[in-house]
């Protein structure tokens, strides 16, 4: 059965931001001293809009450990956000609607992606969901930047050789952050310019389209061999 704790993480990963808050307050009540539930107990507030909530949670942090950088950082966070705008119920519910407009999704021109090779936890944590993102690509693979050009992560190989033959061809993409947590960080990619040689390609293909694809390869394969093997036998001499 899965953890308490690996729920949560996941929770966060997905974006279920009220299961997330419901486990990560049942892991505090097993340990009030947790400082990871804490932290994601309060980064869950936060994305809800529940400033007040996420604030009194990062102090209780902070008075287990004074100098978590996680908290802190947050919190600094929390403070900007004060002064670009007033933190009312109305402001918190607009701004949650966005993020959450911001990621539905499209067949074949978006795509929901776990990272490779991400940075370190400290700049993860940093992220917050709906922040823009720069893609770059370097060789045959895709990295992931911050606006201010700083690495985030890699694409996964399997999307990201198939995205640079679109790029490359003059299709454009937009990438935004999803969910990030530690050592995870899951993005949506959206395809915002269509070339007009690819009005038929879609930039992302679902498991079972890929499996499809793969029959009819492995089909044309299958029927090759078959073919060269009847031209290729002997004819059975006769007696």
């Amino acid at each position: 059965m899965t953890s308490f704790k690996d729920q949560a993480i996941q929770t966060a990963l997905t974006g279920d931001w009220e299961k997330a808050i419901s486990i990560n307050k049942l892991l505090i009540k097993e340990n009030p001293t947790d400082i990871d539930a804490l932290n994601r107990l309060a980064f869950a507030f936060s994305i809800l809009g529940r400033t007040k909530d996420a604030v009194s949670t990062y102090q209780k942090v902070l008075k287990i450990d004074s100098l978590n950088p996680l908290a802190l950082q947050n919190l600094k966070r929390i403070g900007d956000l004060k002064t670009i705008k007033n933190n009312n119920r109305k402001n918190s519910a607009t701004s949650l609607m966005y993020v959450n407009n911001m990621f539905i999704e499209e067949q074949g021109k978006t795509k929901i992606v776990e990272l490779v090779n991400v940075a370190q936890p400290s700049l993860i944590n940093a992220l917050r969901s709906g922040q823009a993102l720069n893609l770059s690509v370097k060789r045959l693979k895709i990295f992931v930047l911050s606006e201010g050009k700083q690495y985030i992560g890699v694409l996964p190989d399997n999307i990201g050789k198939r995205l640079i033959k679109f790029i490359k061809a003059g299709n454009q993409y937009k990438a935004y952050v999803k969910s990030a947590l530690n050592h995870h960080i899951i993005i949506f990619i959206k395809e915002v310019k269509r070339v007009s040689r690819l009005k038929d390609q879609p930039s992302f293909i679902s498991i079972s389209e890929r499996s499809l694809e793969l029959g009819k390869k492995l089909g044309k394969s299958i029927a090759s061999i078959g073919k060269d093997y009847e031209e290729e036998s002997p004819e059975e001499d006769e007696e």
